[in-house]
């Protein structure tokens, strides 16, 4: 019983800083606006949010985060394999190399990159000296998805990494006892048994990735607005908080279709495909 008392705090936490802002979100989306009337419930706020224009908008954000998740994914599988593989003396090392970055200020990386990426930026420096001539990457697409892929890659790195080191090696073992090659044994036992890292791994690019404005603001320049874009200017600029709360509500239910897809995706056997 005295036990109990423990978990009263993380309750009083929950309840503050997760269930009231969510109910505050949800009560602006389905509520008039301030004036005449406000207060009231309406549908006019998600029937705007799921205009045309938004859609779009919605799109383009979605199309992006899954670019940079399966770039994540590309390049941050076969380094937690590295990671993984390596001397437990060098893989801690490497693990630190990787969240290092991490503790520097997420808008001080994005600059960063700005820097690198400009007209007179050190890439197109180097590429001026190799007479290879500049290139305009600032303020595109690929700048926006080059930045998400920095700033997000250590969280599929990381949740990959943790379920490598955690498999049993005798069963690779067995794999090549029985005939196996290397490819083989990544097929039908590496790669299987990782699949619970890389759902985790891509959620946790996915949900970040596709409500981004930090991002797309600087490195994508004004050029276009992404869903966390819009979200940010009806709260902090315009002041419409129904109608913010509403594309916020459309982004939270596609997050969590999302994760209930991986979920049964990984319950039924997702892995069988490799098999």
């Amino acid at each position: 019983m005295e036990r109990r008392w423990l978990v009263y705090p993380y309750h009083l936490w929950m309840l503050m800083f997760t269930v009231a802002p969510l109910a505050l979100i949800f009560y602006f989306a389905f509520t008039v606006p301030g004036g005449a009337g406000s207060g009231g419930f309406t549908l006019d706020n998600i029937r705007q949010a799921a205009g045309p224009l938004y859609l779009r908008v919605l799109g383009h954000s979605v199309w992006l985060a899954a670019l940079a998740t399966l770039v994540c994914f590309l390049i941050g599988y076969p380094m937690a394999m590295i990671l993984a593989q390596c001397r437990v003396k060098y893989r801690h090392m490497m693990v630190m190399l990787i969240i290092i970055p991490m503790w520097m200020n997420f808008l001080l990386r994005t600059y960063a990159w700005m820097t690198l990426l400009e007209k007179n930026g050190l890439i197109n420096a180097i590429l001026r000296f190799f007479h290879l001539g500049p290139l305009h990457i600032l303020y595109t697409d690929g700048a926006v998805l080059l930045g998400m892929v920095y700033n997000f890659l250590p969280f599929m790195i990381l949740p990959i990494y943790s379920v490598l080191t955690k498999m049993d090696r005798s069963l690779l073992e067995a794999a090549g006892d029985l005939g196996a090659d290397a490819w083989t044994s990544f097929r039908r036992v590496t790669f299987p048994l990782s699949l619970p890292g890389v759902y985790a791994g891509m959620l946790m690019v996915f949900m970040p990735a596709v409500t981004t404005f930090v991002i797309s603001r600087l490195l994508g320049g004004g050029q276009y607005m992404l869903i966390g874009n819009v979200i940010e200017q009806q709260f902090l600029v315009i002041g419409n908080w129904s109608f913010g709360s509403a594309v916020s509500v459309l982004m939270l239910a596609l997050i969590l279709l999302s994760m209930i897809l991986l979920s049964r995706y990984n319950k039924e056997g997702g892995g069988g495909m490799f098999l």
